[in-house]
């Protein structure tokens, strides 16, 4: 293949087109065409601009960073002999994934060819490609993987947000996927489950697993601690949800040496300590009221012993959070009522609302508000009523990494059957969102969000040049705005050069 090379003299830059060819066992460069000279850094071609045609425009812009963090965490390196393969399913995935058979039309869209060692992409390479994921040892590749974020990002670690959701297959035929209670009310459909830990204060993905969607997330964080000893990583807190939480778990946690944040669920003994206290109305004072932005929170603690565990028991209670869950069931049981009565279908779980003559059971009801806005938090580290409420409910960073999974790295539709395959397939998202959000980390310091800073850049292409008469090609790309050069200074400064 022939290529541009700059041939610098005591005052000019000249252009030529060359080619590599070995002969007799060396290398040797011959000489095609002279193409033009460069001047202050700019192309000036040999040729009339009226022989000049545009040959291919390329995507480039949001390829280039995404790229550039890639080679920064060594993923070219650690993903092996389908590393290409493997890098052009990920980046399709944060920017324009639609399915695996349309790779090939997409692949020929973009200028990955140029930035990855691979000239095309067909359908077949690609699942031999997610077949060697499971044959890498997927957990081990996680670790090495993290490793070099630590390492290249100088990343501290105070603390891992750890959460479980489900989603659903299309197929039937796979065997992790089951039936249980799927959080995304899509019933009828197998699930998996996928227990996915980030960083507490970035949110940057350490490592998921997949397992049967039948599976309790309290099982799913069991596994997640076992897993958790083979990371270096001492000392912090793992802040996780009410569903999850289990003694045993705590313990487990405490014998790794790291401190816990969870919720609890307010049922058994739990239910008297928040009775009495709203009995005894001391919740909504000045002393207790906490200011998470724009929500109030009034917390209570309390010393409090879980499995011989010492540690603070914090109850909160959210007045607004308790007129919108109040609001929205009434909303629920006013809509159903005339359907109840008239024998129709209902949303599972109103009936035990209505008598069998459609009245409202107004005991039932008061049972069902009586802890609305309370919630319930336990930690075994020492942190103050603000810090407990912060640390917990900021835990949506995790939950937002669950919605960019799903939404921008486009986990969902999953069409795989294959056990190898859907785990991969959600390997790859989880690949995704580790870029996404180490592009997040990289435009906090412009104050804009990564999925902005891919949209931005979407016009920054390259184009191929062709001269029509000589034959010789050249690529040039779009000037640059001041916005696109903002985010591309922010990655890497040194991309403004190529």
């Amino acid at each position: 293949m022939s290529f541009i090379r700059k041939i610098r003299t005591a005052k000019k830059v000249y252009l030529a087109e060359v080619e590599n060819r070995w002969i007799n066992g060396k290398c040797v460069q011959k000489h095609i065409r002279y193409v033009g000279r460069e001047v202050d850094g700019k192309t000036v071609l040999a040729s009339s601009l009226s022989n000049v045609e545009v040959k291919e425009v390329k995507q480039y812009g949001p390829l280039l960073i995404l790229n550039a963090i890639a080679k920064k965490i060594d993923l070219h390196t650690l993903l092996g002999e389908y590393s290409s393969e493997l890098l052009s399913m990920v980046y399709a995935h944060c920017l324009d994934y639609k399915s695996i058979n349309k790779m090939e039309q997409w692949f020929s869209r973009t200028d990955l060819a140029m930035m990855l060692p691979i000239e095309q992409v067909t359908e077949h390479r690609l699942l031999d490609a997610l077949d060697t994921i499971e044959q890498s040892h997927p957990q081990q590749l996680q670790r090495t993987i993290f490793e070099h974020v630590v390492e290249a990002y100088r990343l501290p670690v105070t603390g891992i947000l750890y959460d479980v959701t489900n989603t659903y297959l299309y197929g039937k035929h796979c065997r992790l996927a089951k039936l249980g209670h799927d959080k995304e009310l899509m019933k009828g459909r197998p699930l998996i489950q996928i227990g996915l830990a980030v960083t507490k204060d970035h949110g940057i993905p350490i490592c998921h697993k997949v397992l049967d969607g039948n599976i309790h997330d309290a099982k799913m964080f069991a596994d997640f601690i076992t897993e958790l000893r083979h990371y270096r990583l001492y000392k912090g807190i793992v802040v996780y949800d009410r569903g999850i939480a289990a003694g045993s778990n705590i313990a487990d946690v405490r014998k790794l040496g790291w401190d816990v944040l969870c919720g609890l669920p307010i049922k058994a003994h739990l239910k008297d300590h928040v009775r009495s206290l709203i009995r005894d109305n001391r919740f909504i004072t000045m002393r207790n009221r906490v200011r998470l932005e724009k929500t109030i929170f009034y917390v209570i603690s309390m010393p409090y012993t879980i499995n011989d565990i010492r540690g603070t028991l914090a109850v909160c209670f959210n007045d607004q959070m308790r007129k919108d869950i109040r609001e929205s069931r009434y909303d629920e049981i006013h809509h159903a009522q005339p359907l109840y009565e008239q024998g129709k279908q209902i949303k599972s779980g109103l009936e035990k609302y209505f008598s069998p003559a459609a009245r409202i059971r107004d005991d039932v009801l008061a049972e069902a508000e009586e802890f609305d806005g309370y919630s319930c938090m336990f930690t075994t580290a020492r942190l103050s009523n603000s810090d407990m409420v912060r640390h917990y409910f900021d835990k949506d960073l995790v939950e937002k990494a669950f919605r960019t999974l799903k939404g921008i790295a486009n986990l969902r539709p999953i069409r795989h059957w294959l056990y190898n395959r859907v785990t991969a397939h959600v390997f790859i998202c989880y690949l995704s969102y580790l870029l996404l959000s180490l592009l997040q980390y990289h435009m906090k310091k412009i104050g804009i969000s990564a999925e902005h800073a891919l949209a931005e850049l979407e016009t920054l292409y390259k184009v191929y040049l062709r001269d029509a008469q000589k034959g010789f090609t050249l690529d040039r790309v779009v000037t640059m705005s001041k916005k696109q050069e903002l985010i591309v200074r922010a990655v890497d400064k040194r991309l403004l050069k190529t």
